[in-house]
């Protein structure tokens, strides 16, 4: 689109369906990369993709020809389909239904990077709910519990 400047930064969260500890380390860095790949490959920018047994971080600069909920489905869709396939585990792997998405300014990357980078140790610290309810109160976001992700204490 000639004369459209954008600049958008979103950190996407997503859970394994059940919120069960599914992606191994042994191929979690193979699908991280796999990821980062579906995100290139729609024409997106992306900046990290990291995350733990039960849940992904993906922090994309996003241009405006792509809707959030489009790269969600694409990346949900395409890495669930990929792990199957190469049978990383027992049955069938499917992430769980929703997402969070939350938005960045220019100065706030390294920071937003640095946390995404280091989600082992930060989950040591912090339970996944912790974390997303801190993310929808930052963010002031109004939400239904009832329609969170399935948590799993």
């Amino acid at each position: 689109m000639a004369g459209t400047y954008t600049q958008i930064y979103i950190q996407i969260v997503f859970a394994v369906k059940g919120r069960e500890n599914h992606i191994a380390k042994a191929w979690r860095d193979e699908l991280h990369k796999y990821i980062s790949g579906i995100i290139t490959n729609k024409g997106q920018k992306s900046i990290i993709v990291n995350g733990v047994a039960d849940h992904i971080h993906v922090f994309v600069g996003l241009k405006p020809t792509m809707a959030i909920s489009d790269l969600v489905r694409d990346i949900k869709n395409n890495s669930s389909k990929f792990i199957n396939d190469r049978k990383f585990m027992k049955g069938k792997f499917s992430w769980q239904a929703g997402y969070g998405a939350f938005s960045y300014a220019h100065s706030q990357i390294e920071q937003v990077y640095n946390y995404i980078l280091n989600q082992e140790d930060h989950h040591y610290k912090k339970s996944f709910r912790e974390e997303y309810l801190d993310f929808l109160q930052e963010f002031q976001i109004e939400y239904n519990e009832k329609y969170l992700f399935d948590w799993i204490e």
